[in-house]
């Protein structure tokens, strides 16, 4: 505090800073914008950006940092204040069901389909799905780099009601909002996110693990993939394009996310909340993060006429992957059973996956996440990036940082031996029995 500082951003993002910055009580605050983009530009084009004119004022831009920096500050720049967050929305009683639906939608609280309006009645009967108090705080989300809003349990309910949920269903949903992951987000990158639901609680809700578990074959899949999105944008103020979200193009997996059920009993491995430290009969949800889902028979060794190769297979996906996000494997279970026939437990496939999928120093560096996210660790120390930013060009190293980068799920109906593969990080498993 006290260092004078000036905060400099390209202009397609000025309603997003104003807003972020009003939201933080400082509604006035001195921002100068470049041109944007900056990515790709080089150093020439962008000095030439400095000396040029802000294109929100018009006026030079290092002249404005100057001044950002070195004014005195007016009374215009010292007022404050904060925008009080919404918490979404409101139960209501008896009005025409398109006036509802018009009006939920028009205020941005749904994703633009029909939802169940939240009644008062409707509200009640979905809490009886946890033992836990309506006013009782959940947690607090927030979009990207905006300050965290709380919500209670009853938000979240109502949130659970207009996705089309079951009381049943509220404890996952919780669990997945006490978890801290949005499933919209700021970045200009088309991000996405997923869930993956393990325990005795997927045959309770009838959960699909087994054929077209990826796809709109179970209640409960989409119900609780739907909430989460509904979950981010009334309770985290996300998912509003030009200002809480940025990507570009979007993703298709923001609908309803990347909802997973591990098929435990075909799996045979143990099951991916028991790798993480809870027992087989607790109910567990575990956040994941990324970019996009490939299909896995695509890859290279498929082993026609022999012994398939699955693990060439995958490994050969791998090498788009941005080794920032890792790797997670769906695996159907009949791959699963040749893998294990052939020696390969998840710790060994995960050890094969991280040594053969590799890259050189210099494609490494030339990555657009390595640069923007890792350079700077490694100009800190930061293993294995400082390493991996001095090796020569040609020096071959690992795709990912580290084995926990790579997660292995089986999951599928066994109707064909193939798999899908995601750009995805595992983030941190949840607790779904807390919130019953």
């Amino acid at each position: 505090m006290g260092v004078p500082t000036c905060p400099v951003v390209t202009v397609a993002f000025k309603q997003i800073c104003v807003l972020n910055a009003a939201k933080r009580g400082m509604p006035t605050l001195r921002l100068v914008y470049s041109p944007h983009p900056v990515w790709g530009k080089s150093p020439d084009e962008l000095w030439a950006y400095m000396n040029g004119p802000d294109p929100a004022s018009g006026k030079p831009m290092l002249g404005e940092v100057k001044g950002a920096l070195t004014n005195p500050l007016t009374a215009e720049d010292k007022k404050t204040g904060t925008e009080t967050p919404s918490v979404g929305p409101a139960t209501f009683g008896p009005d025409t069901s398109q006036n509802l639906q018009d009006f939920y939608r028009n205020n941005g609280y749904t994703d633009f389909l029909p939802i169940i309006i939240p009644t008062e009645e409707a509200v009640a009967q979905m809490l009886t799905g946890t033992s836990h108090h309506p006013d009782e705080i959940v947690g607090k989300l927030a979009a990207g780099a905006f300050a965290p809003w709380s919500f209670t349990v009853k938000h979240v309910a109502i949130n659970a009601v207009m996705a089309g949920a079951k009381p049943e269903h509220l404890p996952v949903i919780l669990a997945i909002a006490s978890s801290g992951f949005v499933s919209l987000i700021s970045s200009t990158n088309d991000l996405a996110y997923g869930a993956l639901i393990n325990g005795p609680i997927r045959s309770k809700l009838d959960m699909n693990s087994g054929i077209g578990a990826l796809g709109p074959f179970a209640h409960a899949n989409a119900a609780i993939g739907r909430a989460w999105t509904l979950v981010t944008k009334n309770l985290a103020n996300g998912g509003i394009p030009g200002d809480t979200y940025m990507g570009t193009m979007g993703n298709m997996l923001n609908y309803i996310n990347l909802i997973m059920v591990e098929n435990e009993e075909a799996s045979p491995w143990e099951p991916f909340h028991v790798e993480k430290g809870f027992k087989r009969e607790e109910n567990v949800v575990s956040m994941f993060s990324g970019l996009s889902v490939s299909a896995g028979q695509v890859g290279k060794g498929s082993g026609i006429g022999g012994t398939p190769h699955f693990e060439e297979q995958y490994t050969d996906l791998f090498s788009t992957f941005t080794g920032f996000f890792g790797a997670l494997l769906l695996c159907d279970p009949l791959c699963a059973a040749s893998l294990k026939e052939q020696g390969y437990s998840k710790a060994k496939l995960i050890d094969y996956f991280y040594k053969h999928a590799t890259q050189t120093a210099k494609e490494y560096r030339e990555r657009n996440w390595s640069y923007l996210f890792e350079y700077g660790q490694a100009l800190k120390g930061v293993e294995p990036f400082a390493t991996w930013y001095k090796l020569p060009d040609d020096t071959v190293i690992p795709k990912f940082p580290h084995p926990e980068r790579i997660a292995v799920v089986v999951i599928g109906g066994q109707t064909d031996p193939v798999s899908q593969v995601a750009n995805f990080s595992y983030g941190r498993s949840m607790s779904i029995d807390k919130w019953m």
